[in-house]
């Protein structure tokens, strides 16, 4: 096929998955049950941040995600800031994330203080390449008693936060090895990965904590929202402290023993999410069935493939991913534009960080798979509706 006529080629395969009712990359799926829920809410009037309902939302996560403590937040970017404060990350340090994720992570651990320090991923996880981290760190750092330290910036390497890119689980059994080598805390950006699981543990709960987000297009959402969930107690209670305002519990008395953070989330938004968990197993069912039927679609256009969730993974889909079989961004950008011509809301992978000015300075491993993926990347409409539309009918 030449390549002037892929991108036509792959429109007509949307038209005839997805058809023109969900061209937007993801769009929340709602019921009557969230209208019924919200307007319990508000005639509670416990719609802020002092509110059953949140309470409720976190037991149902801690409950679905397998984890001892959720602690409810405004967003994913807020619960990932408070966790890696929480966790002693600050000023000195570097923090290894991938080069290949959304802005927020890098965000979060600049606000902090840290320095994102980024590393490469693999093809076939889209995540942490867990074999060429530990050959490169190995040549990197030196040790110094506990710590590892980075050889030509002396500062400290003390954690990494690996993602489940687009829902699917990374290599989290190498992640565990990185760690332990190198003595680093692992704190999971699980944002996109709400009902995905590695060897049928949920993601998130690997290491020391884990953070999910609950942005509109999210597999559920709280309109806006996130969560940091973990194991450990006295974690999960700095957390809720400092996102809390630092404030000492009182009857009365404002006294505050932190610079804490008004991260809270409002009743309102925990109602809308309790009624979206409990079809969550729909969603995730709906989006598999997603998967297989762009597979077999896009079988047909040999210059494409359709990712496929990693073995000993089980995959929310939370984003169909094409992938182009070379590298070709000037086809990636064909796609795109003919894509949303013909009304298809299509997106590639995030720039990568080390490609954003304002982390053009920070350290980084070679890069060249991180730099491929995105010249290959394309993201498809991943709205459960578009599955479930069909069933309804």
């Amino acid at each position: 096929m030449r390549e002037s006529s892929i991108p036509e080629e792959v429109c007509k395969v949307l038209d005839k998955v997805v058809g023109q009712t969900y061209g937007e990359l993801h769009e929340p799926y709602f019921s009557k049950d969230e209208e019924d829920m919200l307007i319990e809410c508000l005639k509670s009037t416990f719609v802020s941040s002092v509110s059953p309902y949140t309470e409720k939302f976190e037991e149902d996560i801690a409950r679905f995600t397998g984890s001892k403590y959720v602690v409810a937040v405004s967003n994913g970017t807020s619960a990932l800031h408070s966790l890696l404060i929480a966790c002693g990350i600050g000023p000195g340090m570097e923090v290894l994330t991938p080069s290949l994720t959304f802005v927020a992570a890098a965000n979060a651990i600049s606000y902090t203080g840290a320095i994102p320090h980024f590393i490469e991923v693999e093809e076939k996880t889209l995540g942490i390449d867990t074999v060429k981290v530990i050959e490169y760190l190995s040549d990197k750092l030196i040790r110094s008693g506990e710590v590892f330290i980075n050889k030509e910036t002396g500062r400290k390497v003390v954690a990494i936060v690996p993602l489940h890119t687009f829902g699917h689980p990374c290599d989290i059994d190498g992640v565990m090895k990185i760690a332990k080598e190198f003595n680093l805390l692992i704190i999971e950006d699980s944002a996109e990965s709400l009902g995905s699981y590695f060897r049928q543990k949920h993601t998130g709960t690997f290491g020391l904590g884990g953070i999910l987000s609950f942005n509109g297009n999210k597999i559920i959402t709280t309109g806006g929202g996130g969560a940091v969930i973990t194991d450990d107690e006295e974690l999960a209670s700095r957390v809720k402290h400092l996102t809390r305002t630092a404030k000492i519990p009182h009857k009365w008395e404002y006294n505050h023993d932190l610079i804490g953070f008004n991260y809270r989330m409002p009743g309102l938004n925990s109602s809308l999410g309790l009624s979206q968990l409990r079809t969550i197993e729909k969603k995730i069912e709906a989006k598999r069935k997603l998967y297989q039927v762009y597979e077999k679609e896009f079988a047909n256009i040999e210059e494409v493939e359709i990712f496929k969730e990693p073995s000993s993974t089980t995959s929310n889909y939370w984003l169909q991913t094409l992938l182009l079989k070379k590298d070709n961004v000037t086809l990636r950008n064909a796609i795109l534009e003919t894509s949303h011509k013909w009304g298809y809301k299509l997106r590639p992978a995030w720039t990568p960080m080390h490609r954003l000015l304002q982390f053009s300075n920070c350290p980084k491993m070679e890069l060249n798979v991180t730099d491929s993926l995105f010249a290959r990347i394309i993201n498809l409409p991943s709205s459960p509706q578009i599955v479930l539309s069909r069933l309804d009918n």
